[in-house]
């Protein structure tokens, strides 16, 4: 078991959640209540990494990143430190190739939100924030907590992007999915196996999870 890489997965992991949380939450709120020109567009846009393989999101993200382009050139001048092939940039790609894994079910969540309940809210002098934090949040927690498992889940078992946007740097951006395919090429059949029952032990739990969270928000689990 490589425990290093299985730290880094869980790191990315935590930081993509902790990103995607309240950027998920105003997107996807945004979303599901309001209506304009270019909506569709906007959902397509963020739903991308979901059909795109994930070699091809990583080479974009590694164009857009590396050394040669302005951000890339950017975050060195002021880190000292290329983006790319870096842990930072894995969470930037890591964030990026979760969007719709995070905002998906949490709009899902906003939308399934009885517009007579936000409408009383209001009536009642709720001020915008108050109705976010006591009406929106508390009812569209089911999509929001979907969201978080999904994109913890996603982010552990993570290949095409990170290997195309981090390689694998051992202490720095080796995750555990790339732990797998390295003991594999090495024919390290039992370690390899090891790590790939732990990710799928943790895939199953966090799919339970999600069902169940889905079943009892929708009165099925009484």
């Amino acid at each position: 078991m490589d425990w290093t890489a299985l730290a880094i997965s869980l790191r990315l992991g935590a930081l993509t959640v902790l990103i995607l949380l309240p950027l998920g939450i105003a997107v996807a709120r945004w979303l599901a209540f309001r209506r304009f020109k270019g909506r569709s567009i906007i959902e397509a846009l963020l739903a991308l990494p979901l059909v795109l393989p994930p070699t091809v999101l990583g080479y974009y993200l590694l164009v857009s990143m590396g050394a040669n382009s302005l951000v890339g050139q950017a975050w060195h001048g002021v880190f000292g430190h290329g983006l790319a092939f870096s842990f930072e940039g894995l969470l930037v790609g890591s964030v990026i190739a979760n969007l719709p894994f995070a905002i998906q079910p949490m709009q899902r969540g906003f939308e399934a939100i009885p517009v007579a309940v936000r409408e009383a809210a209001a009536v009642s002098g709720f001020t915008p924030w108050r109705v976010l934090w006591l009406i929106d949040v508390p009812l569209a927690w089911p999509g929001i907590l979907t969201g978080i498992i999904l994109t913890f889940a996603h982010t552990l078992g993570e290949f095409g992007v990170v290997l195309m946007l981090g390689g694998s740097i051992p202490g720095e951006t080796r995750t555990i999915a790339i732990a797998i395919y390295d003991r594999v090429q090495a024919f390290d059949m039992a370690a390899a196996g090891m790590m790939s029952a732990l990710l799928l032990l943790l895939s199953l739990a966090a799919l339970a999870i999600t069902f169940g969270v889905a079943n009892r928000s929708s009165g099925h689990g009484r």
